[in-house]
């Protein structure tokens, strides 16, 4: 199997405001916040878009940004995946609510939220970044899509990648078909060779047949588990008992990414 470097993971729930939050709380180091934080409220913003800028936008650069500080590197050279089950559900569901009732109402300035790029258009906006972005939606296993993005990009060009994926709770009409609920976010770097800030080597390659059963999630992982997200939180949790660790995450029912993680340093 290739074999890949992570840098930086980053990490936001409410309840797990950070990386370093989030690893101590998974190892049984430490609770989770109590009360809950405040949605995240990305710096590289100006004040006034910092107001304006919905929950995934704020979601994606707080973890981005915090994976890329982490890593050490510059995000105007970074490649960039950035994943997202279902986008902004909040945008969405106001401008369906409002095309069904008055359309004269609705509103140009949502619109551009309202694409599962957006995110990523303001974090090369704000970062000056000119490499190559992606953004990609695979529902429930939308994460470790990204992951096989992220990686399969890092070994064909031997360049670091960043990963930032996200998601929101769902509501009005689209929360009846569509369920997501918390606020989670996850990011780190990919790279072709082990450098200083490397946190895990990773084998990774795709398995055909089930994937294998997965190690039960902690409490404070569990809670988060109905967030559309969720498929990251197995890879967190075993990168924050640094031990060496094999898991699958599935692609879909007969595929799985499988990995094996390697703690370095």
């Amino acid at each position: 199997m290739p074999t890949l470097f992570i840098e930086g993971p980053a990490f936001w729930a409410a309840t797990l405001p950070g990386w370093h939050s989030a690893r101590a709380v998974f190892r049984g180091e430490a609770a989770p916040a109590d009360p809950p934080a405040k949605r995240p409220s990305p710096q590289m913003l100006a004040p006034a878009e910092r107001r304006r800028a919905p929950d995934t936008v704020a979601l994606a650069l707080e973890v981005a940004a915090a994976a890329v500080e982490a890593s050490g590197r510059a995000a105007k050279d970074l490649p960039c995946v950035f994943a997202s089950a279902h986008g902004d559900l909040g945008i969405n569901d106001y401008m369906s609510a409002t095309l069904a009732s008055d359309p004269k109402l609705l509103s140009p300035i949502k619109f551009h939220n309202s694409v599962h790029n957006a995110a990523v258009g303001y974090w090369t906006i704000g970062t000056g970044c000119t490499a190559a972005s992606n953004s990609l939606a695979a529902y429930e296993h939308s994460f470790a899509s990204g992951l096989l993005e992220a990686a399969t990009q890092c070994a064909a060009d031997r360049q670091a990648v960043l990963l930032a994926g996200f998601d929101i709770p769902s509501v009005g009409a689209l929360g009846s078909v569509i369920k997501s609920r918390e606020l989670l976010a996850v990011a780190l770097v990919i790279a072709p060779a082990r450098s200083e800030r490397t946190v895990a080597a990773m084998e990774w390659s795709l398995a055909a047949g089930e994937p294998a059963p997965q190690r039960p999630l902690s409490d404070a992982a569990a809670a988060l588990k109905a967030n559309a997200m969720a498929d990251a939180l197995p890879f967190y949790e075993a990168l924050a008992r640094a031990e060496p660790e094999s898991l699958d995450l599935p692609l879909g029912t007969r595929l799985a990414l499988r990995l094996r993680l390697e703690p370095q340093g």
